[in-house]
């Protein structure tokens, strides 16, 4: 049986859409046999609260069966730190971005604007809170509260996980918790990640612990649908491919305004 180290890209916002195939991809990389080790790629600034606690979840399961190293790129930050926390060891470049330890959750009334415009909104509501939360109207000082405490539970939950896997209490982290970023020299000073290097340098780190060759690492993503695959290269599509994107920015824009941020 040929060993071989997987490496695994992610990039950009952790999104439930763009999540779910790597959550297939690190369930399915626990039963090969063959797989030795896995590098986690990952560059992101983070994204929705459970997407980022699915990713999370799915690296800490696949290190159980055999060791995952988290190679931080660009950035690591929110989520994709929080992601990146279920591997075994947690490397970053010294210019990485690493941290953001927080949870955000704007609220955008847009009541005003629509004034402006001329655009009357009739909100039929049942339940007190309902229409709170549609980004229509400013919060109420009881709404504000309670959102803070949602905030705060989430908060809270965030610092714990991070102390857990970094294996310090709670009250040494959170006051790093503060939804700022470092250098990955500063996180390494700080106790966030545990060494520098770059991707090939974790490849050579992994293939040290398993014992596979370095030449033996290959890259793994998740297969493309079937449709995106059929109609991928062709001259037609282009337009269709642009529009795609231009929907998801515009989709990932207002979860960012809309939802928990970590």
């Amino acid at each position: 049986m040929r060993e071989i180290l997987a490496v695994v890209p992610f990039r950009g916002p952790i999104r439930e859409r763009s999540v779910d195939p790597y959550l297939r991809l690190l369930k399915g990389l626990r039963a090969r046999r063959r797989v030795k080790g896995v590098v986690f790629e990952i560059s992101s600034g983070g994204g929705e609260g459970v997407a980022s606690t699915d990713l999370y979840l799915a690296v800490k399961r696949l290190d159980a069966t055999k060791p995952v190293f988290a190679s931080i790129g660009s950035i690591g930050a929110s989520g994709a730190y929080l992601a990146a926390l279920g591997a075994r060891r947690i490397f970053a470049y010294p210019d990485s971005m690493v941290g953001s330890i927080g949870v955000v959750l704007p609220h955008l009334a847009v009541r005003e604007l629509a004034r402006r415009l001329g655009i009357s909104v009739e909100l039929l509501h049942a339940g007190v809170h309902k229409d709170a939360f549609q980004g229509y109207r400013p919060l109420t000082d009881p709404e504000r509260e309670k959102m803070q405490a949602l905030v705060d539970e989430h908060y809270g939950r965030f610092v714990e996980l991070v102390a857990a896997e970094r294996h310090r209490p709670a009250d040494e982290i959170r006051p790093l918790a503060t939804g700022e970023v470092w250098t990955g020299a500063r996180a390494l000073g700080l106790g966030l990640v545990d060494a520098l290097g770059d991707r090939e340098a974790v490849v050579e780190e992994l293939a040290r612990l398993t014992s596979v060759p370095v030449r033996k690492a290959v890259r793994i993503t998740p297969p493309r649908p079937l449709l995106e695959r059929v109609l991928s290269g062709g001259a037609g599509t282009v337009a269709g491919a642009f529009g795609e994107r231009l929907r998801e920015g515009l989709e990932d824009a207002l979860l960012d305004l809309g939802g928990f941020g970590r």
